[in-house]
Parts: structure tokens; C-alpha cells; sequence
């Protein structure tokens, strides 16, 4: 459908750039690979491998997805009655509270903290619907997670970028102390080996993708503020003139 909307898109308005589709290919492959296939089986039994599966389905794919810029083609493409209910929506109080930088780290982080230090590890692997909410959560978590603290698509309900700052740092930190915690106090049906290695990939994996994070946060930030500095040295300049 991205593909096709893609075509669509290329017909009625200038090209749309190629590295956007390719990172949506990436982050839907990656979305796969997570829950089916090899790296899901092997999941099932081995939390390294489901650690790896957690980085691919939680924050991995949800980035690549997330700069793929979705909305934005939706937006290109659909008619203008439909754009405009669509437009509607992302307007709407439901996305200002899911788009909430402090609301998307909790469900994103939070959820995290639930599901490996209580009995919700391995009742997922017990019962599938719980197994498929568990995956559904991580993902539509680490996808609003990474909407709200970059903005690729276009985002009416827009917060400072000192806020969004300060959120990824406390978030990003809470990452990092679980990821330690699983280390030190394994799942239940865990071995402390698995949970070694598995923590280790949840830290240094999670600190990779969150490099990408913060690069493009400043980056946006920079190119935010640039104009205000120029025309601020202008206006000393005039001044003192």
C-alpha cells in the first residue's frame, strides 16, 4: 500500500524521495523478521533472540517507519474530502494526549518495565492473544514514542524542544536502568545467562538507535533555531551601525 500510495503520490506531485520508501521496506522487514521467521521461533526460547526481536519490533522498525513520513504521503494521495478527516484525527484530543511526549514514554518505557518485571513474560508465551497484544503494544508504543520526539510528519499538537529533550533523557535513562535490572534479576523462566546477555543487548542495541534519536532531535533543533540566531546578529549589526 506504501508503494502503491508511493506511485500515486509521484503521479499527481513532485517525485517523493526514494530514501523514505526504502526506509519504510526497511522498518516493515524489520517488523517481520521480529514475529515471524528464524528470529521469532528461536524468540520462544531464547530471550537473547527475543531481546533482539524487542530492538527490531520496539524502536528499530518504529524509526525507520517514522522517517518513512506515512502521514505525509496519506496526505498526498488521498482525496481532499478524506485528507481533511484524516487531518481531523491527528487534530483531535486522543492524538494531542497518544502524541504526548510524557503519555508515549510511559506506555513505551512503562510498558517495558510490566512486561519484564512482573509474570507477563511468560504468560505471553502461554496464551497467544497475549502473546499478540504484548507484540502489538511494543510496537504501536515504540512507533509513538518516536513520532513524539521527532517530527518527521506533520504534528499539530507540536511541544518545545527543550520538553522533548528532557522526556527522551528521563526515558532513555529508565531504558537503560531496566535494561541493567534484567541483568541483575532475570524474568521468571530466565537463566541468568540469557538474562546477561539479553540485558547487554537491550542496553548497547538500545543506545545505538537512540544515538540515531537524539542526532535527529538536535539536528531539528538547530536548524529551528539558526534563522532566529542570523537574524539576531543582524539586528546587533543594524543596531550598532
Amino acid at each position: 500500500m506504501y508503494i502503491l500510495a508511493v506511485i500515486v503520490s509521484n503521479r499527481r506531485h513532485k517525485r517523493w524521495p526514494l530514501y523514505r520508501t526504502v526506509c519504510w521496506i526497511f522498518g516493515v522487514l524489520f517488523a517481520i523478521i521480529s514475529v515471524a521467521g528464524p528470529l521469532a521461533n528461536r524468540a520462544l526460547v531464547d530471550f537473547t533472540a527475543h531481546m533482539f526481536g524487542h530492538l527490531f519490533l520496539g524502536m528499530l522498525a518504529p524509526l525507520l517507519m517514522a522517517l518513512a513520513a506515512p502521514m505525509t504521503l496519506m496526505l498526498r494521495t488521498l482525496t481532499v474530502p478524506i485528507a481533511r478527516r484524516l487531518s481531523k484525527m491527528l487534530r483531535s484530543r486522543l492524538s494531542r494526549m497518544l502524541t504526548n511526549p510524557i503519555i508515549a514514554s510511559v506506555l513505551n518505557i512503562g510498558g517495558l518495565w510490566l512486561l519484564y518485571t512482573t509474570s507477563l513474560y511468560s504468560l505471553m508465551h502461554d496464551y497467544f492473544l497475549l502473546h499478540l497484544i504484548v507484540h502489538v503494544h511494543v510496537f504501536l508504543a515504540g512507533y509513538l514514542f518516536t513520532i513524539s520526539m521527532i517530527y518527521i510528519d506533520p504534528m499539530p499538537h507540536r511541544v518545545p524542544f527543550l520538553y522533548r529533550a528532557i522526556v527522551l533523557c528521563v526515558a532513555l535513562t529508565g531504558h537503560g536502568i531496566l535494561s541493567k535490572y534484567i541483568y541483575a534479576h532475570p524474568p521468571n523462566h530466565v537463566t541468568i545467562n540469557q538474562a546477561e546477555l539479553g540485558g547487554m543487548v537491550m542496553y548497547y542495541g538500545g543506545d545505538i538507535i537512540d544515538i540515531v534519536i537524539i542526532f535527529i532531535l538536535c539536528l531539528q533543533w538547530f536548524r529551528a533555531t539558526r534563522p532566529r540566531t542570523r537574524l539576531a546578529i543582524f539586528s546587533n549589526c543594524f543596531i550598532s551601525y
